[in-house]
């Protein structure tokens, strides 16, 4: 019994100390990546965007950092679902919003819901997507104000920022690839 327990202790011990290992190179990286999304975003924001009334920076792209620069070989982080489900997320919230106004609960239940499914549908399935549905309906009277409008600016062009960000940042180094290569067969022959 002592065995087992010591066996088990060592073990758990390993996992551990595996699971955090530290690597300055490589949480450098993703600082760095994280920071300059992130930060030119929000510079955008603050810079050239309050002039004109609109907003830039949404709390679902902190989310989408952690994939993109965090855990990059996720296939939840890949651009097809960064770029695709924020847009889903986003057309699908002010949808819900546009139709059922008036009932917060119910359009950011339905929105989420919603997102979801169509996410899955499509396959660019993208957890931040959730939060940018849900924003669309109980966000500000500025972004809901922004309609359609929403799904271009702040989403669409926030999105792709990280996406421009991420693929310098994660490409800097030899131990990083980003996006993730993904064998497939377009134009194979069969024999």
């Amino acid at each position: 019994m002592k065995k087992q327990l010591h066996r088990n202790y060592r073990k758990m011990k390993y996992i551990v100390y595996r699971e955090t290992l530290f690597d300055k190179r490589e949480h450098f990286i993703t600082f760095l990546g994280a920071f300059c999304g992130i930060g030119l975003i929000g510079f955008l924001n603050s810079k050239y965007l309050v002039l004109h009334d609109n907003l830039f920076l949404i709390g679902s792209f902190g989310a989408s950092s952690v994939l993109v620069y965090g855990a990059i070989n996720s296939p939840l982080a890949q651009p097809r679902n960064l770029i695709g489900g924020h847009v889903i997320c986003a057309l699908t919230g002010v949808t819900v919003h546009k139709f059922i106004p008036g009932e917060p609960w119910l359009t950011a239940a339905l929105a989420v819901s919603l997102s979801i499914v169509l996410m899955q549908i499509t396959k660019t399935l993208h957890p931040p997507g959730g939060a940018t549905a849900l924003i669309a309906n109980i966000g500000s009277a500025k972004i809901t104000g922004l309609g359609y409008l929403y799904v271009l600016s702040p989403v669409l062009s926030g999105a792709l920022i990280l996406l421009i960000v991420a693929l310098i940042f994660n490409n800097l180094t030899p131990h990083r690839a980003y996006p993730t290569k993904r064998p497939f067969k377009l134009f194979t022959r069969k024999k």
